[in-house]
């Protein structure tokens, strides 16, 4: 198993769902993205999603926060079905955070030109305000950055500030869409710990990683699933996934490994 691992010390809670997909079913016009997809996301883990581009994978969030609906089957979120609220109501009533895999900044603001920006719109009060503010910017280190734009951050400082930014509404619920996508290894590596010290300080935090680099994400996950042409083909613990055949031939490969 891979070094980062060591450092995990916390399960979750498997007695609740947080969320659940319900024989889920999506399609656009003829083709059909997500074929009766059922799932369960339990308080305080991290769960992995798997497959090449182009599988549903980003779709299940597009449904998860209302982007879209689904052609049938029902998005239940602490017990409550939701497949007709809208996004604003779903992202703030439910507290979902959302880590895109472009953007999610303002680019020709600066760091905390940023953070007063959602920070008005995500907390009223404005001393809380303050205080959630500096509590981010040190938690992430990003003290010397606050007065350069956001647009010539390097790739990995945009990430830490768009997770920040997801953070200051305090979700139940985080989702991360190729996180890792287009980073060197140091920033990938920064990140695996940013994601796993937000699970440890987070006991109900709920962290869903969209990615298709297998190793990277199997590193730090407590769960995974693989989509394959819509269909969830294998799901499980990165061990269980490594020992399953079908994960294998579908989709790791027989050479693949975790470290």
């Amino acid at each position: 198993m891979s070094q980062i691992k060591a450092f995990r010390i916390k399960s979750f809670k498997k007695n609740v769902q947080i969320c659940s997909f319900k024989n889920i079913c999506l399609s656009y016009g003829e083709r059909k993205i997500l074929d009766n997809i059922n799932l369960d996301i339990y308080p305080g883990e991290i769960l992995g999603l798997l497959g090449p581009n182009g599988v549903g994978k980003s779709s299940l969030f597009n449904l998860l926060i209302g982007l879209v609906k689904p052609n049938s089957g029902h998005i239940l979120i602490n017990s409550i079905n939701v497949n007709e609220l809208p996004i604003y109501l779903r992202t703030r009533k439910f507290k979902i955070g959302y880590v895109p895999q472009y953007g999610g900044y303002f680019h020709d603001l600066t760091l905390i030109e940023n953070f007063n920006a959602i920070a008005e719109i995500v907390i009223k009060d404005k001393n809380k305000r303050i205080t959630k503010i500096d509590e981010l910017i040190n938690k992430f280190q990003l003290n010397n950055l606050l007065n350069i734009k956001a647009k010539y951050l390097s790739g990995g400082q945009k990430r830490k500030l768009v997770i920040s930014l997801a953070l200051l509404g305090e979700p139940k619920i985080l989702i991360c869409d190729e996180i890792f996508a287009a980073l060197d290894v140091l920033s990938i590596q920064m990140l695996k710990m940013i994601l796993i010290n937000l699970q440890k300080d987070n006991n109900d935090l709920s962290i869903i990683i969209c990615e298709h680099q297998a190793r990277e994400l199997l590193a730090i996950v407590d769960r995974a699933m693989i989509l394959s042409k819509g269909k969830i083909i294998a799901k499980g613990t990165p061990n269980e996934l490594m020992n399953n055949e079908l994960a294998r031939s579908d989709y790791f490969g027989d050479q693949f490994k975790l470290n």
